[in-house]
């Protein structure tokens, strides 16, 4: 949820990330949804007027999020065995630089490109592991434990430079869903999206903080 001339606008991906992720002026990987996407805006028209439409439009997108996620009227998903929720295959991931934020303040960073090759299974619908190889010389294990937010975590031992030319480790987590063209949940979809973010130690560096870096984040199946 966010600010804009005075009107409050909603998007999807605030309810993949966490809580602690969201901040009132919307200094999240949220953004770049609303500027890529579309935002729907509820409120009090130009005219003064209440905003109809875009309050019908933000309530159907609500509601719509809100079935998904309990699972109500998505009987495909519910008969299907276990391994349908799992992900296989070639991917293209693409860390977004641009509307990154560092310590939830917006800053560029340089986008990101590699290709990972996923293999994972499921024991239910909402317990699947996995392996990531990135061509990019490491591996990680994946896994959910909520049927459709994957989790892929690495450390990062000399992360961030500092200026004594030393170092500081980082710990760095991919977090994402498989989506359709509107930003809903869709199980079995070819492309997957959310944010990657890395923390610092507390004092790396000198400071005394976390340095935290978040990127929104999409998979794009290649084979």
């Amino acid at each position: 949820m966010s600010r804009s001339g005075g009107l409050a606008t909603c998007t999807l991906d605030d309810r993949c990330l966490d809580p602690s992720e969201r901040r009132a002026e919307c200094q999240s990987a949220a953004w770049p949804r609303a500027f890529n996407r579309g935002q729907y805006r509820v409120g009090i028209s130009e005219s003064g007027g209440i905003d109809k439409e875009g309050l019908v439009h933000a309530l159907r997108v609500v509601f719509g999020a809100a079935i998904l996620a309990v699972g109500v009227g998505t009987s495909p998903a519910a008969q299907a065995t276990p391994d349908a929720f799992s992900i296989n295959g070639v991917y293209t991931a693409i860390s977004e630089g641009h509307y990154a934020t560092t310590d939830y303040a917006f800053h560029d960073e340089s986008t990101v490109t590699s290709t990972w090759r996923i293999t994972s299974t499921c024991v239910s619908d909402d317990h699947c592991t996995g392996q990531i190889s990135s061509d990019q010389g490491w591996t990680a294990p994946i896994y959910t434990h909520e049927g459709h937010v994957w989790y892929v975590e690495r450390d990062l031992p000399n992360w961030e430079p500092c200026a004594d030319g030393t170092t500081s480790p980082g710990h760095q987590t991919y977090k994402f869903y498989p989506a359709n063209a509107d930003g809903l949940t869709q199980i079995g979809s070819p492309h997957l999206e959310g944010i990657d973010k890395t923390n610092g130690v507390f004092g790396g560096c000198g400071r005394p903080k976390w340095l935290t870096i978040v990127m929104q984040f999409q998979l794009n199946k290649i084979g």
